[in-house]
């Protein structure tokens, strides 16, 4: 099964910001967790601050994978592009996010992706990529 994980703005900063919201863990040495518990996948990341990149990305795997957790950081409450990317695609994407974004700032709780995400997983830590993966089982 192959699956990516794309992660937008701020992500590369895992385990620096806001430790007491993020924890304190980089997303590449967790990704190196989720390929030892997931082992019979093919499991792909990739990260980047550029809504544009995002976007290509998607686009890119959107027809051939089996499955794409994103995690578009703050785009997604702003995105209307990424949203249509998504919506563009036929690969499943579901939408992570580490916080718990309905009890942050009220900006948050908007989700441009959400409807055309097949599912949402907020709020469990990096655990939600681990939810979010075995979701595509």
């Amino acid at each position: 099964m192959n699956i990516i994980i794309i992660n937008g703005p701020n992500l590369n900063l895992l385990g620096k910001r806001e430790p007491e919201v993020y924890g304190q863990t980089s997303f590449e040495n967790y990704f190196k967790t989720l390929q030892e518990q997931f082992p019979t996948f093919n499991l792909v990341y990739f990260q980047s601050n550029i809504e544009g990149e995002l976007i290509n990305k998607l686009h890119e795997v959107g027809f051939t994978f089996d499955g794409i957790v994103l995690n578009a950081g703050a785009y997604t409450h702003t995105s209307i592009a990424i949203a249509d990317a998504v919506k563009s695609i036929s690969s499943p994407v579901v939408e992570v996010h580490i916080s718990n974004t309905y009890s942050r700032e009220e900006f948050r709780h908007q989700s441009y992706i959400a409807p055309n995400a097949s599912g949402i997983i907020i709020g469990f830590g990096l655990k939600s990529y681990q939810l979010a993966i075995n979701s595509f089982l």
